[in-house]
């Protein structure tokens, strides 16, 4: 008869061994989870933010493009002053240059009046002919003198005027770098989180969804939009013609544009000066309002509430425009993105 033996218990040294396998298994497989690929972006949110950085970059785009149009005309002030403190300092040393040679003479004749030194005179009878010169000359050094003393004035004002222009200038540069280093950063950004998506995927953002044609669509023809006149229509030729060109933040062409260099560059060829940033551009020309039925073709349409984007109106409700960075010269629909207000140049 086979005897009834307890099954054999493990020992407890063994039970260790297998429980910090187990638990070795376990930490070695977290191990393993962490340092895997992470998963696929999701492209909405990819495009969420590469939509956000890129329209902070367009805002960056057009304080850069304020500051350097503010500083290149306090560059051009500030020789023009300069200018004028040199030639006026050449002036002053010519008339202290005359005064001191007045003085030298006095210092001569051991400050003796020169009144009295014609009384004392041998020749008497030149002396009333030598009084009417003397008069002459006192009151041609007392010219001199007030003319120092304005021109002295004149320069100390010309200097502080100059010293004041230099110190904005200073700070407008400051604010230049500090804007396109922001641009910059914002573009590197969504450039680095676009890299994370697909080729489509990527090609799909930055297209966007909001009416425009895409890169290869075929161009507007300028015959087939409602006819314009004078400068209107030859600034919707001209920005019609730049289709397909990249924008580039800062850049006014003629082969690359922002959103505002694109008009600046189209209404030149119109012969008519715009100011350069999309803020500015909303104070020029008569005020249209914010419908887009009342705009006509070359009004210039301003979007969103700073103001930080605009487009040419090109007729059938479309516009056209620069974009964002990554993006080219293309249509869109005028009511795209929210309108801020309609200028007619």
């Amino acid at each position: 008869m086979a005897s009834h033996r307890r099954p054999k218990q493990p020992s407890r040294a063994r039970a260790y061994v297998l429980t910090g396998a187990a638990a070795t298994a376990v930490v070695l497989s977290a191990q393993v989870n962490a340092h895997a690929a992470p998963a696929q972006p999701n492209k909405n949110e990819v495009k969420a933010q590469v939509d956000k950085l890129l329209e902070e970059q367009e805002q960056s785009t057009e304080k850069y493009n304020g500051a350097k149009e503010r500083a290149d005309q306090l560059r051009k002030q500030a020789d023009q002053l300069q200018d004028q403190v040199a030639r006026g300092q050449e002036q002053l040393n010519e008339l202290a240059s005359g005064l001191a040679a007045v003085a030298g003479d006095q210092y001569r004749h051991a400050g003796v009046d020169p009144s009295m030194q014609l009384m004392l005179s041998s020749d008497p009878d030149k002396y009333l002919d030598q009084a009417s010169s003397f008069d002459q000359a006192a009151s041609t050094q007392t010219a001199t003198l007030k003319a120092l003393q304005e021109q002295q004035r004149r320069l100390e004002q010309q200097k502080r005027e100059a010293a004041t222009v230099l110190a904005e200038l200073d700070s407008r540069t400051q604010e230049l770098n500090g804007a396109r280093s922001t641009a910059q950063s914002k573009l590197a950004e969504a450039q680095r989180l676009l890299s994370t998506v697909s080729a489509a995927d990527r090609a799909s953002i930055v297209r966007g969804d909001d009416g425009s044609a895409s890169r290869s669509a075929s161009r507007v023809d300028p015959a087939s939009l409602p006819a314009a006149s004078g400068a209107a229509k030859v600034a919707v030729d001209a920005a019609l013609s730049r289709q397909g060109l990249d924008y580039v933040s800062g850049a006014t062409g003629p082969n690359t544009f922002d959103c505002s260099g694109l008009m600046v560059w189209a209404y030149a060829k119109a012969g008519v000066s715009l100011p350069r940033t999309s803020q500015a551009q909303a104070g020029a020309g008569v005020n249209v309002g914010t419908d887009w039925h009342n705009a006509q073709p070359g009004d210039l349409v301003i979007y969103k509430s700073d103001r930080s984007h605009v487009a040419m109106y090109i007729g059938n409700g479309m516009v056209v425009h620069a974009p964002k960075a990554g993006d080219v010269v293309k249509v869109m629909k005028v009511d795209a993105i929210s309108i801020n207000v309609i200028r007619r140049v």
